[in-house]
């Protein structure tokens, strides 16, 4: 792939300041299980090439699906009429020094290959888990899935980048709705679609699975006769896997540098942050710590280079509470002054990369889930996320969760259902006042984080400890 793609860089008689290919190869399988009842077993590839051209400081942009020499010419040259009619009007001028020459590869970590287990295989392991799911008669659903991706990407341009990525990624969920009369609970494996990883097949044999799913068809059941969280103020103590879909909402998306410049405001919303706030804006308490993690082996959205061939570096986004940089690419630094990550990323071969996620995460401190919880007088626990709503500058929020527990005098008491919790976003962070350890800090992930016109789903990874949040408005729901 490397030679043919240099050779057609290098015949390319287009007078551009730069251009740069991505090309892309993706196989995918899926696969889901209901009630015992095989739904889906699909397999899908695609490949194709993104051309990049720069000209008088516009970028232009072109797809195909063919390699052919010819085909990435007349893409590269539908990208330089773009840019040549677009530079008349551009908002900011690109250079070069936003496409540096970038030379490297990144490998996912993996044990087992995708083809260690036939589909028949993987089928027969999700039906064993729907049937081992049905605990009660008053399981009235079980579901079960699987998807695998193993994508290869090769980026090169006409200033000597050559970076060649392979990633292989596995999502697993599994879950179990049930019914007494009116009242109908759901439980899954930390909410939905929320554990996608970077790896190989092992991830889908886990060791403590059986045991894992049993206790989510009893939890499913448990809760048809737990007590309705109660409407109140106290101290909330959310598991990482409620705290993935805190940090992804209420961090991950107000700091993307594109939503703050407006480029986003009529589709996915703005942001409460500014840009004068980078460097200034107390964001929560001291005990925040954010971090920008694309080198964390196995987390979802790890790589070493984003799709434009910026190095993908660790990077403190909110250090002891204060915001310090955003998610923004090597061109939306230039434009907004603002200093940014290596997160220019596409979901596919036709897409351009825009600005994205990667993998945020909280980091540990010092405190046990044992110690957490024996200090507090009064509070409740919440796991796994049901529901969520926030506007569109990421400011107000409502979170609700499938699983929660009262705390009672440092103990965990009465299972409770339908809990839900509601606040602002700066309130959210200044009020957290415990963060748990390495012990109990987990990563989780999803693939459906979606943004742009036209529409990109693309794959993020959130870690994070147990963490308490003083003074927080918790209530219950319907049934």
């Amino acid at each position: 792939m490397w030679s043919e793609l240099k050779k057609a860089i290098a015949s390319f008689d287009i007078p551009a300041d730069w251009i740069g290919i991505r090309a892309v190869k993706e196989t995918s399988t899926s696969r889901s299980v209901r009630d015992g009842l095989p739904q889906t077993n699909g397999k899908s590839f695609t490949v194709g090439a993104m051309l990049e051209v720069l000209v008088n400081g516009c970028l232009g942009y072109a797809a195909t699906n063919s390699l052919e020499p010819s085909s990435l010419e007349a893409a590269a040259q539908t990208a330089y009429k773009q840019a040549l009619a677009a530079s008349e009007w551009w908002i900011h001028p690109f250079r070069e020094s936003e496409r540096p020459k970038v030379v490297g590869e990144y490998k996912s970590p993996f044990l087992e290959p995708f083809d260690a287990l036939s589909p028949g295989e993987i089928n027969d392991l999700l039906v064993r888990i729907c049937q081992t799911l049905k605990v009660d008669d008053k399981i009235v659903q079980t579901i079960a899935g699987a998807s695998t991706i193993e994508r290869e990407s090769w980026f090169v341009s006409s200033n000597g980048s050559e970076v060649y990525q392979k990633i292989l990624s596995i999502a697993t969920h599994y879950g179990a709705t049930a019914q007494d009369g009116s009242i109908v609970q759901q439980r899954s494996n930390n909410g939905s679609q929320a554990n996608c990883y970077q790896g190989g097949l092992e991830l889908l044999k886990q060791e403590n699975l059986w045991h894992r799913v049993r206790q989510i068809g009893e939890q499913a059941v448990e809760l048809l006769t737990a007590e309705e969280c109660p409407t109140t103020r106290t101290n909330l103590v959310l598991a990482p896997d409620q705290m993935m879909l805190q940090i992804h909402e209420s961090v991950g998306h107000p700091l993307e540098i594109d939503r703050i410049l407006g480029d986003e405001r009529n589709y996915a919303g703005g942001s409460f942050v500014n840009k004068s706030d980078f460097g200034n804006l107390v964001y929560g308490s001291p005990l925040m710590n954010i971090t920008f993690d694309p080198t964390v082996a196995g987390e979802f959205a790890s790589y070493g280079f984003d799709d434009t061939g910026a190095v993908a570096t660790r990077e403190y986004l909110v250090k002891e509470g204060v915001l310090q940089r955003g998610l923004g690419s090597l061109e939306s630094q230039a434009r907004a002054g603002v200093s940014g990550v290596a997160c220019a990323r596409a979901s596919s071969w036709n897409r351009p990369a825009i600005d994205r996620m990667g993998n945020l995460n909280l980091e540990p401190l010092n405190a046990s889930f044992e110690d957490i919880i024996s200090g507090i007088e009064h509070g409740v626990y919440m796991e796994s996320n049901r529901s969520w709503s926030i506007d569109d500058r990421r400011y107000k929020f409502q979170f609700g969760c499938e699983y929660a527990k009262l705390i009672e005098n440092g103990k965990l008491t009465k299972t409770l259902r339908n809990p839900n919790y509601r606040a602002t976003t700066p309130e959210f962070w200044h009020s957290l006042i415990q963060v748990g350890n390495a012990e109990n800090w987990q990563m989780y992930g999803t693939p459906y984080c979606g943004k742009g016109e036209p529409n990109q789903a693309i794959w993020v990874g959130h870690g994070s400890p147990v963490c308490v949040f003083a003074n927080v408005e918790v209530f219950g729901g319907g049934s």
